[in-house]
């Protein structure tokens, strides 16, 4: 038997074995070309910034995330927040801190001030947390890397005016006999 021969075996298996983590690595999850969870760019980071201060991260219009609100009074004097989206979805609680097209957190805010964290469409405002007057409610999109979502240099976002009386502040009275 040659040298050559009796090498040529254990060369290439150690070759093989010092590739290997190699080719692994580029067949890890998301990072196959046009995988949704890719670690690939999305979007373009603007040096604007929302009010909170987070960069605007900026998508086409085309396919881009969109939320709209609907705010509604409850029985007991709160407020039920209800969200609707399209092109998005919440992320799941502990997702990768990374931006993914779609995907992310909304965040609810009172007169410009985060009262939650949203990854479900549905929240309930207590009552007494808003007080007397005219308030705007905004939910606003952001990546899960936290910037937010945005289209033509505009945050992705939909906002709700609501009015807060005394009589909804007050507490429920019970209905009134019948007859009197």
């Amino acid at each position: 038997m040659s040298w050559t021969k009796w090498t040529r075996g254990p060369l290439a298996a150690l070759a093989v074995c010092a590739l290997l983590p190699f080719g692994a690595a580029a067949c890890a999850p998301g990072a196959a070309h046009g995988d949704p969870e890719s670690s690939s760019p999305v979007g373009k980071v603007l040096d604007g910034t929302d009010e909170t201060g987070r960069n605007l991260r900026e998508v086409p219009p085309k396919d881009a995330p969109e939320v709209s609100v609907e705010v509604i009074p409850d029985a007991a004097g709160g407020w039920d927040v209800r969200l609707a989206f399209r092109h998005f979805r919440c992320s799941a609680p502990g997702a990768r801190p990374a931006a993914v097209m779609g995907r992310g957190v909304a965040h609810l805010l009172v007169d410009g001030h985060r009262v939650a964290r949203l990854r479900t469409p549905a929240y309930h405002l207590a009552a007494g947390s808003v007080p007397h007057g005219t308030h705007r409610i905004t939910a606003r999109l952001y990546a899960d890397d936290g910037t937010v979502w945005a289209v033509r240099g505009k945050p992705v976002e939909s906002t709700a005016d609501i009015t807060v009386s005394d009589a909804e502040r007050a507490a429920p009275r019970p209905p009134a006999a019948a007859g009197t």
